[in-house]
């Protein structure tokens, strides 16, 4: 049978032998009847764990509301009207309101990307402004000794309101919620606090009990104090599907598992031969952002087993502190051993890659040049055929195969996990 992968702005076909193929993961159907524009109002009519806003809310409160950077694909600018007449209708002054892009670690905004980002009317409205790890008030330190030291405009608002997108993180489980908060509007000491516990086993994609990252996040937020949260379930072509609102964790949790019933697909076994393509452009455009593919496949693939990674990453790796990491270690279980005792921002994705390539090996298409790729610890390919029959050679016409042509947004998942 055929398979057809994107890469880049191309497609690429691919001829598998059909009695081997266990599955190919595509996100799956659901009915769901309110998207866009009316998901967010119903999800603000009927907040989940919180009375509505309107109920919460007292004129001359000063209300800050914490959104995602460009870095992110929550669509601010389609949320932030049906928000602020909420806003106003709880006697809330267009001087009292806040928008606030949570930078965590990127650079700031320009004004033009403030203004895109916020939306027209939020611009026209109220005071939309960067995050500033300079300028941030010190909580005090979670249970796991990560400082909490926030931003001052959102720890000096009588009201925090929390945006985002929920979707899989590879370490913190999920996306959306907390996370706004930390890393969100948290210093650069403070994320690598935080995110220095990805090397634990369960800081891993889908999964949130137990989990030190995401727990670590949620305890911080809980001792700044979100009163609200705003959150979106984006599908393929970043439209709103879904919305929750109301309290931080619970609220949450709602948006996860409504994620898992469209993107956590059920795998009967894992494959020997796992083929997972990022999506094509601009999911690809270097190996920093096809990493998320890769991360989801992991969990697909029998230890030992390959996968055969596809993304053009015709920018090349994407990070200056993630190319020097993966481009100057000598074996990936040094890039492991570094990260344990030096966590950089950039490096924790070079390692993520590494603990990848622990369990198995890596045949990476792409447009990287063919030494560039074994520096990286991988096997070099142009075409999903080509790497597919080195694969077949290696394991045999029996071998099992499992395609994820949706890489970056599919989980497998079996039942055990």
């Amino acid at each position: 049978m055929e398979l057809v992968f994107k890469i880049g702005t191309q497609t690429q076909p691919l001829e598998i032998p059909g009695t081997s193929l266990l599955a190919v993961l595509e996100p799956n159907e659901i009915a769901n009847t309110l998207t866009g524009e009316a998901a967010v109002q119903d999800a603000l009519r009927h907040p989940i764990g919180t009375p509505t806003l309107r109920k919460i809310l007292h004129p001359g409160e000063t209300v800050a509301i914490v959104t995602s950077d460009i870095t992110r694909p929550m669509p601010t600018w389609a949320v932030m009207p049906v928000l602020l007449d909420e806003l106003y209708a709880a006697g809330i002054r267009r001087e009292d309101i806040t928008l606030v892009f949570a930078l965590g670690s990127h650079r700031n905004h320009s004004d033009e990307e403030k203004r895109r980002l916020a939306g027209e009317r939020a611009w026209s409205e109220i005071s939309c402004v960067d995050s500033n790890i300079n300028d941030c008030v010190h909580i005090g330190v979670t249970n796991r000794g990560t400082p909490v030291d926030i931003d001052r405009r959102v720890v000096n608002a009588d009201r925090r309101i929390c945006l985002g997108n929920i979707e899989y993180h590879y370490f913190a489980g999920y996306s959306g919620g907390a996370k706004a908060i930390m890393p969100g509007v948290s210093t650069r000491a403070a994320i690598q606090a935080n995110h220095s516990q990805m090397v634990n086993p369960a800081a891993c994609a889908g999964r949130i009990k137990g989990n030190p990252v995401r727990e670590d996040i949620e305890e911080a937020a809980t001792m700044v104090g979100v009163d609200f949260i705003l959150n979106v379930i984006l599908d393929a072509h970043k439209q709103i599907i879904k919305a929750v609102a109301g309290d931080a964790t619970a609220a949450h949790r709602a948006g996860c598992a409504f994620l898992d019933t469209l993107y956590r697909i059920e795998i009967p076994q894992q494959a020997d031969i796992v083929i997972v393509s990022q999506g094509g452009a601009p999911k690809d455009l270097n190996l920093y952002q096809t990493q998320k593919a890769l991360d989801n496949a992991k969990y697909a693939v029998k230890p030992g087993g390959v996968i055969i990674l596809i993304g053009s990453c015709k920018e090349g790796l994407g990070e200056p502190t993630f190319e020097e990491w993966i481009t100057t270690a000598p074996h990936p279980q040094a890039l492991i051993e570094r990260i344990q005792k030096d966590f950089r921002l950039g490096g924790h994705k070079a390692a993520a890659i590494a603990m990848v390539r622990e369990r198995a090996d890596i045949y990476l298409v792409s447009d990287l040049e063919d030494a560039l790729v074994e520096k990286l610890f991988m096997q070099p390919y142009h075409t999903v055929q080509d790497a597919f029959n080195s694969a077949i050679r290696r394991y045999g016409q029996d071998a099992t195969i499992l395609a994820m042509p949706y890489g970056g947004s599919t989980l497998p998942w079996m039942k055990q996990n």
